[in-house]
């Protein structure tokens, strides 16, 4: 898998258009997953998940030739720093200007839920499927829980389900051990486990 990754990024780094088009499609639903989850519901509210995934993107390709690829893990690495750093900027944006008008975001119905279904694919690496909620009543309810979450919680499990990293990995991204990550690790998803046990709003 590695090798064909690097390939693709390669023949994407070259201008090949169906590798680009490969590596939109890989990496296109758990960009989205971290955005959304990474934004919160205050940015959520200001700025699309979609225009700024699409932004990431644009900058990634276009910055493609300057990547030594080390590995899939690697490469998830360096494309998820560029959107939480993305991220960073635009709440900053929006706390420097002081915004509060939400933006209007236009997609048709089969649009919006073509992505609610990728998303949810990704969120359920952590979510347990309700059998009577809609696609949308689970989002909500799988992004109400994250937010509630300590900042190092989200952080452990956008790293471990989203991001894909192992622990040995996460504990050299945040400066802990790996007895340190597993433990963090194991307090997050219970915690997360119950608050996504709380009834939502009537």
């Amino acid at each position: 898998m590695d090798e064909a990754s690097r390939e693709s990024v390669e023949r994407a780094a070259r201008g090949d258009a169906e590798a680009i088009r490969h590596l939109l499609r890989a990496h296109m639903a758990g960009l989205r997953a971290y955005v959304r989850l990474r934004m919160g519901p205050e940015l959520r509210a200001k700025e699309s998940s979609a225009d700024l995934v699409q932004d990431v993107l644009l900058e990634a390709l276009q910055d493609l030739d300057q990547v030594e690829y080390r590995g899939e893990a690697a490469f998830k690495h360096w494309l998820y720093t560029r959107a939480e750093h993305r991220i960073v900027d635009r709440a900053r944006f929006y706390k420097r200007a002081k915004r509060d008008a939400e933006r209007e975001v236009s997609q048709d119905a089969a649009s919006r839920a073509e992505a609610e279904r990728e998303l949810l694919a990704c969120y359920r690496t952590f979510l347990t499927p309700s059998r009577h909620a809609s696609a949308r009543e689970e989002l909500e309810r799988a992004e109400r829980a994250f937010a509630k979450l300590p900042p190092d919680y989200r952080e452990v499990i956008l790293l471990a389900r989203i991001v894909g990293l192992s622990p040995a990995e996460i504990a050299e991204r945040t400066g802990r051990s790996r007895s340190a990550v597993n433990t963090l690790y194991s307090r997050a998803l219970a915690r997360l486990s119950s608050l996504l046990r709380e009834p939502g709003p009537p």
